[in-house]
C-alpha cells in the first residue's frame, strides 16, 4: 500500500505502557516480529532484541526502517514460512496487519499465520478491541456508521469470524495451539492505552483506591476535549466497583504461549502499567509480591540523574524516586465521600471529614504548616483503610510549606466542585455556591473556614495545576480566574458529556425558576406596598378637605403660635440675665 499510513497519531513517551510491557516480555537477544503499526518509541525499547517489522504500508516502512533490523511490507503474505520468532507482538490488533491488496485471510487466518511464525515456547502479545467497551458506550457516533478511510474492517459482535470477549479469544487461541497466560485491560483507548491493568487484579480488587484513581485519571484525560454521551471516568469507576472493570474495558492485551521451553524474561509481569505526566516520569509499574503491591518506575522516571520535572516551579514538583515500596491499600476518599453524600449519611460524612482534617492536622509542624506530599493531599489522592488515612501517590510534593487551613480548604474545594458540577445529590441546601459548600464541609470536619481561606486555597489549586500543565505566569493567572468563576450550574471539567451537560442545563433551569419566583415575589411586594401608599395618600387627602379637619386646624393654630411665643420670651429673658457665674454653672 504505497499511499497509506497506519502509524498512530497519538505518540506516548517511551512507547507508553505497551512499550514497557513489551520490554519485559522480550528476552535479551530474542528474535521479535512486530506485526502491524506500532509507536516508533516502542521499537526503541526493544534495542536488546533483533526486531523484524511486518507492515502493509510503504510510508510506515520508510519511517521505521532505521529502528528495526528488517522491515517486511505487504502483510502476512510477505513472511517466509521458514522464518520463526521468539516473540510476536501484535499490539495494534490483527486487522491492521493484513493488506487490502491480494487475497484476504481474515482475522482467524492472520492469527494462524502469526502462530505458525512462532517458535515452540514463544510468546504472542495480541490486542483485541472490545465491542462493548467503555469507549464504545460513550461514543457519540455508533460504530456501524464509521465511514472513515481507515474503516476497512468494522469490528462488532455480528462478525462470527472474530472473538468478541475474552472467553472467545481464549478458545480461538486454543484452536491454533496457544495457551492464554496473562491478560490486561487497556484504558482509555486500546490504540493509545495510557493504562494497562491486569484483568485478574480488576476482578479481585474492585474497591482498590489505586485502581479507582488509575481508571478515573486515564478516562478523564483520554477523552478530554471531545464529546461523549456520558462521563467515561464515572462509567469506568462504576464498572470497577461492580466487578466489571475487565469486562467493559475498551480493549484487552493477552499474552499467549506456544508449548515448549520458554525463554527467560525480565522477572514476573506487573499487575499495572500506567503512563504518568508530566513527560520524564515515564511509566509507573505496580508488581504483586508476597506482602502486597509495590511501586516501580521505568522509562524516563527510572533515570534518577534527570531533575524532577517543574522542580523550579513555585507550587509543586514530581519526584519519581518517591514511588518505591508498598502501595498504600484502602479505598479512595473521594469515592467514600460521594457514597456518603448520595445516601445522605451525615454520620459517615462527619467521620470521614473529621478524620481527614485530623490526619492533616497530625502531619503539620508546630507552626501549623504542611510540607511534602501531604501538603497536596486531597480526596482524589487520599486512601482510607479503616480509620487510617494516607497519600496514594507520594511523588507529587509541594515545593513550599502550606498552611493547614489552606491545604484543608483546597481539598474540600476540589470535592465541592466535583459534587456540584457533577450534579451529585447531597444533604446540604441547593442554593450554596462552591465556596459556601466548602465552608460547610469544613464545618462538618470541625474547622471554621472562611471565604478568604477558600480564596487562598483556589490560588494554591491554580498554582499546582499550572505546575502539572507547565503553564507560565499568565496562564496561571487565567486559570485562577477560571477556577474562581466555577458555579454549581456549570458542567464538570473534562469531556463534553451530553448527559452531564443536560444535568447542568437542568440545574440552570432550576436556578432561573428560583430567580423568576423571587423576582415575582419582589414585584408583588412592591405592588402591594405601592397600593398601600396610594390608599394612605387618598385617605390623607380626603381628611384634609373635611370640615372637621379645618375646624381642628383653626383650634390648634393659635395654641401653636402661643407656644412659640412663650418659648421666644423665655429665651429672651435668659439672654437678658446674662451668663451664670462659674460656681453656679457647676
Amino acid at each position: 500500500m504505497l499511499a497509506w499510513s497506519d502509524l498512530p497519531a497519538q505518540r506516548l513517551a517511551d512507547g507508553g505502557p505497551l512499550g514497557a510491557l513489551a520490554a519485559r516480555v522480550v528476552p535479551a537477544g530474542a528474535r521479535v516480529l512486530v506485526a502491524g503499526p506500532h509507536d516508533p518509541a516502542l521499537l526503541d525499547r526493544l534495542t536488546h532484541a533483533e526486531v523484524t517489522c511486518l507492515l502493509r504500508s510503504h510510508p510506515d516502512a520508510v519511517v521505521l526502517t532505521d529502528r528495526a533490523a528488517r522491515v517486511i511490507v505487504g502483510g502476512p503474505a510477505g513472511l517466509d514460512p521458514a522464518d520463526t520468532f521468539d516473540v510476536v507482538l501484535a499490539g495494534a490488533g490483527l486487522d491492521a496487519v493484513e493488506s487490502v491488496e491480494g487475497v484476504r485471510l481474515g482475522w482467524a487466518g492472520v492469527l494462524a499465520r502469526l502462530t505458525a511464525a512462532l517458535r515452540p515456547g514463544g510468546t504472542l502479545l495480541l490486542r483485541l478491541d472490545n465491542p462493548l467497551g467503555v469507549s464504545r458506550l460513550v461514543a457519540t457516533s455508533p460504530w456501524y456508521a464509521d465511514r472513515a478511510d481507515a474503516a476497512w474492517s468494522i469490528g462488532g459482535v455480528l462478525d462470527a469470524g472474530r472473538p468478541a470477549n475474552r472467553e472467545q479469544l481464549r478458545d480461538r487461541l486454543a484452536e491454533v495451539g496457544l495457551t492464554a497466560d496473562a491478560s490486561y485491560a487497556a484504558y482509555p483507548d486500546p490504540g493509545a492505552a495510557t493504562a494497562l491493568v491486569g484483568t485478574d487484579a480488576l476482578d479481585r480488587s474492585p474497591t482498590s483506591g489505586l485502581l479507582d484513581a488509575v481508571l478515573h485519571g486515564a478516562c478523564a484525560g483520554g477523552f478530554a476535549g471531545g464529546a461523549v454521551l456520558q462521563d467515561p471516568a464515572r462509567l469506568a469507576v462504576d464498572a470497577l466497583h461492580a466487578g466489571l472493570g475487565a469486562t467493559l474495558a475498551p480493549g484487552w492485551l493477552t499474552l499467549a504461549r506456544r508449548p515448549g521451553p520458554a525463554a527467560p524474561t525480565a522477572g514476573p509481569l506487573p499487575v499495572l502499567l500506567v503512563q504518568t505526566g508530566p513527560p520524564g516520569v515515564g511509566v509507573v509499574e505496580v508488581s504483586d509480591g508476597p506482602d502486597g503491591w509495590h511501586w516501580a518506575v521505568t522509562g524516563g522516571g527510572a533515570d534518577r540523574t534527570r531533575p524532577a520535572p517543574f522542580a523550579s516551579r513555585e507550587a509543586a514538583h514530581r519526584d519519581p524516586a518517591a514511588l518505591t515500596g508498598p502501595v498504600t491499600p484502602g479505598r479512595l476518599l473521594r469515592t467514600l465521600l460521594l457514597d456518603g453524600c448520595l445516601r445522605r449519611d451525615l454520620d459517615a460524612l462527619r467521620r470521614l471529614l473529621r478524620g481527614y482534617a485530623g490526619w492533616l492536622a497530625g502531619q503539620a509542624d508546630p507552626d501549623g504548616r504542611l510540607t511534602g506530599a501531604v501538603a497536596l493531599a486531597d480526596p482524589d489522592t487520599v486512601v482510607v483503610d479503616g480509620d487510617t488515612f494516607a497519600v496514594l501517590d507520594p511523588s507529587w510534593q509541594a515545593s513550599e510549606p502550606l498552611p493547614l487551613e489552606v491545604v484543608l480548604a483546597r481539598g474540600l474545594w476540589r470535592f465541592a466542585v466535583t459534587l456540584l458540577t457533577g450534579g451529585y445529590a447531597h444533604p446540604w441546601p441547593s442554593t450554596l455556591d462552591v465556596a459556601g459548600l466548602t465552608v460547610v464541609l469544613g464545618g462538618v470536619g470541625g474547622h471554621d473556614l472562611d471565604r478568604a481561606t477558600v480564596d487562598a486555597a483556589v490560588q494554591t489549586e491554580a498554582a499546582v495545576t499550572a505546575a502539572l500543565r507547565g503553564l507560565d505566569a499568565d496562564g496561571r493567572g487565567a486559570l485562577a480566574t477560571e477556577l474562581r468563576a466555577v458555579t454549581p450550574t456549570d458542567p464538570p471539567a473534562g469531556p463534553r458529556s451530553y448527559q452531564q451537560m443536560r444535568e447542568a442545563w437542568v440545574r440552570q433551569r432550576e436556578e432561573l425558576t428560583r430567580l423568576a419566583a423571587l423576582l415575582k415575589w419582589t414585584e408583588e411586594l412592591l405592588t402591594s406596598r405601592e397600593r398601600a401608599l396610594r390608599r394612605a395618600d387618598a385617605t390623607i387627602n380626603l381628611l384634609s378637605g373635611s370640615l372637621s379637619y379645618r375646624v381642628g386646624r383653626l383650634a390648634i393654630t393659635p395654641a401653636r403660635l402661643a407656644k412659640r411665643g412663650a418659648r421666644a420670651a423665655k429665651r429672651r429673658a435668659r439672654e437678658a440675665l446674662g451668663p451664670k457665674p462659674p460656681e453656679e454653672q457647676q
